[in-house]
């Protein structure tokens, strides 16, 4: 399916369970999408992983709605919960099954995102590994002067943004140096089309989904 399709009917999906309050469609929603992951081969530790966080704020939603608040609504509580369980995995069924470039390629070639936004996106994406190697860098610096950065340290996060102003610098000249021109036409190195097959994939989970949120009790 078209990356863009993927992010734009999670979006959809997501929207609208917002403004439901239906359980038994949500659990359904919740299934499909772990279904979806387990069919892409996504490794069974990161979608433990993924659940057992998501877990933690869940827990706190469920207690405080069921237990705290002045109606003590625990079927409310319970799709609340559910409700944040569906974003989580039909968020990933976007996130873990496409790769961020092929995203961001979609989203300029098939939704005119702006080039110098969908680049700003891939710079970002491309220095955050250089920033977290970067902030190790920079403690072990200040281990051997003798002075003890912690991760709450305001020091150690300052140096960092220095770092990431510089390369931000050093990546625009390069783009520039390399022909780079904002409004101007580009060619794509990999070109990313949208099928029938994905207006018929993306048409009939719309449908599915209109189906269980109305049909089921």
């Amino acid at each position: 399916m078209n990356p863009s399709f993927k992010l734009i009917l999670a979006l959809i999906i997501s929207l609208e369970i917002t403004f439901t309050d239906h359980l038994l469609g949500n659990l359904v929603i919740i299934a499909a999408a772990l279904a979806y992951l387990v069919a892409q081969a996504v490794p069974w530790g990161k979608l433990g992983q993924l659940l057992l966080i998501t877990m933690i704020p869940a827990a706190a939603l469920f207690m405080t709605i069921g237990f705290f608040s002045p109606t003590r609504n625990l079927f409310f509580a319970w799709v609340l919960v559910s409700r944040l369980y569906c974003y989580v995995s039909v968020g990933a069924a976007v996130t873990l099954t496409t790769s961020k470039l092929t995203l961001i390629r979609s989203l300029e070639q098939n939704c005119r995102l702006p080039s110098k936004f969908a680049y700003g996106f891939l710079a970002a994406l491309n220095l955050l590994p250089r920033i977290k190697q970067n902030v190790v860098t920079i403690r072990v610096a200040g281990q051997m002067r003798g002075v003890i950065l912690h991760w709450w340290s305001p020091t150690l996060y300052f140096k960092a943004i220095l770092s990431a102003i510089a390369w931000s610098d050093q990546l625009a000249q390069a783009m520039e140096t390399h022909g780079f021109k904002e409004g101007a036409p580009r060619s794509a190195a990999q070109v990313i089309k949208i099928t029938k097959r994905d207006w018929l994939t993306l048409f009939l989970i719309l449908l599915i989904v209109q189906i269980v949120i109305i049909a089921l009790p």
